[in-house]
Order: C-alpha cells, then structure tokens, then sequence
C-alpha cells in the first residue's frame, strides 16, 4: 500500500477544495489530496521553530537550489539577474498582460486554457483574442493558419499553457518553437506559464520542452513562470518564479507589479528550497501513482461511459472529459445536482459540454467519485 494511498480529512481546514461547497464531493481545483513531502515539512518546521517572522527575502540557499534545479531538468543555468521572485503563476500573467498591453490592445491565447488565461486582459483593459487547439492524429494541438487569421498589429502578448491544462499536452520542441516563431514574427511576447513541467506522466515519452531551451533569438522575447507549487502540493505557501532573459522585458514586467503585490512569506521560500533540494525521490513516487489513477480512469470511461470521452493526458493529474455526446449541455450542473460531485465547468475552459476532473487523490477515493458518476449517467 502506498503512503499515497491515505486519506487525510481536509474539511473545515480552511482549504477552497473542500470548503467552498461543503455539501459536495470536491474533484474539481487543482490541488491533492495528499500531504508534502517530509523534507518540506521539516524545513517549515525548522523556520518556524525560529520563531521570528519579519519581512522576508529569498535566502541564499534557494537560489542554489533553483540554479541545481534548472541545469537538472529545464535548460541550464540561468543567469540569477534573469529571476524574479513571484508571489504566484496567475499575478504573472496579470502582470505580463499589463506590462506590454496598453488599454484596446490585445492578449492571445488558445483554448481549451485555465480560466485566469481568458481572464488577465481585463486587468490590462485590453482586448482577448483566442483560437481553438485542434486535434491531429488524436494530439491536441496549435492551429496556426487559425492564429495567424486571428492575430492582429496590435497584439502584444501570447499566453502559453505548457504542458497544457486542461488537455495535458506536453508540448514538443516542434511545436513549442512553432509558437515562438509565430511570436517572433508578429512581435509577440511568448509568456510560457510551465507550472505542471514536473508533473509528466513518462518523461521519456513525452519530456516537457522549456521555453527556456529555444534558441537565443527565439528566446529573447519569452517570460518562463515556474513553481514548486503544484508538484510539490504547496500552492497555499505562495511561491513562484520567472526567468526573463531580455532586460528590456525584464525591467517592464517589474516595474508592473508597482505595489499591487503582497510580500512572499518567509515559510515560502524554505519550502521552495527544500522541494528544489530535496523533493525528487517524493516526486518520482508522486508521478508514478498519477500515472497509474490516471489509467484507472482512462479505463472507466472507455468501459464503463464510452460516450464521454476521456482525454489522454502526457502531464498533470486534470482529466479533461469532453461530454458533448451525450446531449448534457453543463455536465458539471448535472454532476452537481445528479451525482454531488463538484467539479470544473468546462466553459470556464471556453470549451462547454466538458469538465475537468482532478485524479490527484487516493484511488479509493477516485474509484468512489467515478462510480458517481457512472450512476448519475446510468439514469440518464
């Protein structure tokens, strides 16, 4: 049995996945339900222990780590001047939209994406401008000829999901350098939020290809947002990072945040560091359970609920099931009332008659929550 394998209450914890709607059974925002690391965990414990919490700032140590980090698994080195500190992926993307749009200017993007892609323009008061991944030889991909009919001389940013969520597409180096072609060309910032790269399901299949592995003239004109956050399941602590190389683009994108963002907490940046350092014999255990909940669930839906169809994801523990068939117009509605599920509506993806369902739980619970949904659509 795997330590993976047990259950941990987490109601009236204070957590938005088991706290917003009590009443339901929570599959739906992108945490686990599984608890840290024991090298994290000790690190906090040791930082608290200290027991003194005053404005905070990187520690030397989790450069190091970020340094080790990069060189292992995502590039190389980066030069330290090229890292700015981050509160969170989703400021980032606010902050990237409002350093390079002015108002009626325009952001683009591809869907289906995580809601706050189709959503940070606003803060910009700029304009949206999205196309549709599509489909080839059963991979999610770009539609170009769509991107460039759709592109305008007033677009100024590209917003990257890599690997992608919903979809879980991890990205080729074909395709990621396609996109900063295209960005090139039209004079684009290639923003790539990579928050799930360290969460692909067979690295040798699949690998994540890094905006930070492009070639020098392609890479200039990219902001690369990593985190910890969802690998490690620390998004609570708040801590994120971006790698800009071009200092034009790096002293705009920081001089956007003016004060609109909060200090990163002390406790964030030793659980960063402890993850970078410590955490990948937890995380190789992590991707193995994953990969086995998500063939559990690919399975149930070919066999059990053919007429949803389940995506096959590279990466991340987000199952995107594509509903349409079924004649359902809000299968998340009809989870809600029918089966007291809660989980994500694919509209809010830009792709209705869908939803995500998150697998990153014990496999008891994930067995009970897809055979409640296979009893709410036998009556159907």
């Amino acid at each position: 049995m795997s330590h993976f394998d047990s259950i941990i209450p987490r109601q009236a914890t204070g957590c938005i996945k088991f706290d917003r709607r009590p009443e339901l059974d929570p599959f739906w925002v992108a945490d686990m339900d599984f608890p840290a690391c024991q090298e994290i965990l000790d690190a906090l414990h040791r930082r608290v222990d200290h027991g003194i919490f005053g404005y905070a700032q990187a520690q030397e140590g989790l450069g190091e780590a970020i340094d080790a980090y990069l060189r292992a698994r995502h590039g190389g080195p980066q030069p330290a001047g090229h890292l700015i500190h981050l509160g969170g992926l989703v400021p980032a993307l606010s902050l990237a939209a409002r350093a390079f749009c002015a108002p009626g200017e325009a952001v683009m993007t591809c869907a289906p994406v995580y809601p706050p892609f189709i959503n940070v323009h606003h803060d910009a008061k700029a304009r949206l401008i999205t196309t549709d991944h599509v489909e080839i030889d059963g991979r999610f991909t770009f539609d170009f000829p769509a991107m460039e009919a759709a592109v305008t001389p007033d677009t100024r940013v590209f917003l990257l999901c890599n690997p992608q969520n919903p979809l879980g597409r991890a990205f080729t180096a074909d395709e990621v350098t396609a996109v900063a072609r295209f960005c090139r060309d039209h004079d684009l910032v290639l923003v790539s939020d990579e928050i799930h790269c360290d969460l692909i399901l067979d690295e040798a299949a699949t690998p994540h290809f890094s905006a930070l592995r492009l070639p020098e003239e392609l890479r200039k004109n990219t902001i690369t947002l990593l985190s910890p956050s969802k690998t490690w399941n620390i998004a609570g602590l708040g801590y994120a990072f971006a790698i800009i190389p071009d200092d034009s683009i790096r002293r705009k994108f920081a001089a956007a945040r003016g004060h609109t963002l909060s200090e990163i907490s002390a406790l964030s940046y030793h659980a960063a560091e402890a993850a970078y350092r410590h955490g990948e014999p937890w995380r190789q255990e992590l991707i193995a359970y994953l990969r086995g909940n998500r063939d559990l669930l690919l399975d149930f839906f070919a066999t059990r609920l053919p007429a949803i169809r389940a995506i096959r994801g590279d990466a991340t523990y987000l199952a995107w099931l594509d509903c349409r068939a079924t004649g359902i117009e809000n299968p998340a509605r009809f989870l809600e009332e029918k089966a007291g599920l809660f989980v994500s509506d694919g509209a809010f993806f830009g792709w209705p008659g869908c939803f995500r369902f998150n697998f990153a739980c014990p496999r008891q619970r994930l067995l009970e929550g897809l055979e409640k949904i296979a009893a709410a659509f036998a009556v159907t």
